[in-house]
């Protein structure tokens, strides 16, 4: 009988230490299967896609007589073709007449009704995410008010003749629609520089900062004053 009590304890810990090891594996697959989705989703959105744009693309060039039983009749001409439609259409804004022309068509596509705000809508969202090529770099700067940080774009500056002292034009996005934001004009002594890129920058903006550089620093380096000041890195962490 002794003996018998002595074994009901092990025999009442086997289901517990079961159900303990089944939940750390349940949590350890999840875990994992959600990680891996979270990184193959963006290469799946953008081979879907890619591959949705060259068969249409395809579709509508393979149409012409020029295409149509040709040698250069192979898969992917389409978006061949489409690229070097771009290149022209560059080619052409970037003088005044094709200025004027885009100017024109802007006009004329907002002052349809509903199509006007697809449009607008459409080309601040090219605007934004073409003018990364555009910003110098990235800044932090004490906004909106002492305390708190806000990132910047740098997208202008400007030096006093007379006391050499220079003004940065920083653009402050919104989160997470950086097509609307605010413009400050701010001492240069006074932003914080960083090592993030402009595209990282980007990155955090779009995801409302959901994604995050591996590491951020910051520092003070005024250009008048002559004292640095490295305010630290920080490591980003999910969680």
């Amino acid at each position: 009988m002794e003996g018998t009590g002595q074994n009901t304890p092990h025999r009442d810990t086997l289901p517990v230490r079961r159900i303990g090891f089944f939940r750390r594996l349940q949590g350890h697959v999840q875990n994992r299967t959600i990680a891996g989705l979270m990184e193959l989703v963006p290469l799946m959105v953008t081979v879907v896609i890619v591959a949705i744009i060259v068969d249409y693309a395809d579709a509508f060039v393979k149409g012409s007589r020029l295409v149509e039983g040709r040698p250069w009749d192979f898969p992917g001409i389409g978006l061949i073709v489409l690229a070097v439609v771009f290149y022209l259409a560059g080619l052409i804004m970037s003088g005044r007449p094709g200025r004027r022309v885009m100017e024109m068509k802007d006009n004329l596509l907002n002052s349809i009704p509903v199509v006007g705000t697809v449009y607008g809508v459409t080309r601040q969202a090219a605007t934004t995410m073409s003018s990364q090529y555009r910003f110098s770099r990235v800044v932090f700067l004490e906004w909106p008010r002492e305390g708190m940080i806000a990132v910047g774009f740098v997208t202008g500056r400007a030096v006093s003749a007379a006391t050499g002292e220079s003004l940065v034009v920083i653009y402050i996005p919104t989160v997470p629609n950086p097509t609307s934001g605010n413009l400050a004009l701010v001492i240069e002594d006074d932003v914080l520089e960083t090592d993030m890129t402009v595209e990282d920058a980007m990155k955090m903006v779009f995801s409302g900062g959901i994604v995050l550089p591996e590491s951020l620093a910051f520092a003070r380096l005024p250009r008048e004053r002559g004292i640095d000041e490295f305010l630290g890195r920080f490591d980003a962490h999910s969680n």
